[in-house]
């Protein structure tokens, strides 16, 4: 399905450009993020008009990542779930806790859809995470997960 993309997107291309991406992708995320129009005529002349203004929003938004990246990154962040006694969570740390950590210690809104973990944490220790605060823009915060002492 050719679509025109209204923003910036890692992996995928950049403003304005008129792309082949599969239907599902397409219909469930570009769009409906709008991220991206359907590659109309009509949609295409829009663009080509509204490219400037688009590029200025970027910019914005990069700016405004570069800016959170500076005050987030290589911070460590720590949270005390339950354990077992061979280092094991009940569970595991999710982005939505991470994303919730970072707005109560330093006040600043990241969407957990931003939010990459290498892989699962699902024991105690100190992990990487990476955050994805715009198409050019990542920041590196580490979680330390420690022991909730029990009631």
């Amino acid at each position: 399905m050719k679509i025109i993309l209204l923003e910036n997107v890692r992996k995928v291309g950049s403003i304005g450009e008129v792309i082949d991406v599969k239907r599902g992708f397409a219909r469930n995320f570009l769009i409906s993020k709008k991220k991206a129009l359907f590659a109309s005529k009509e949609n295409i002349k829009e663009v080509e008009k509204i490219k400037a203004e688009l590029g200025k929003k970027d910019q914005e938004k990069k700016a405004n990542a570069k800016e959170i990246e500076s005050k987030l990154n290589n911070k460590e962040f720590t949270i005390k779930k339950l354990s077992t006694e061979n280092k094991e969570l009940y569970g595991s740390v999710k982005p939505t806790e991470i994303s919730k950590i970072i707005k109560e210690q330093q006040n600043i809104d990241i969407n957990p859809s931003m939010i990459q973990l290498s892989k699962e944490i699902k024991t105690l220790g100190l992990f990487d995470v990476i955050l994805n605060l715009h198409s050019e823009v990542q920041s590196k915060i580490k979680i330390n997960v420690v022991a909730q002492e029990e009631n």
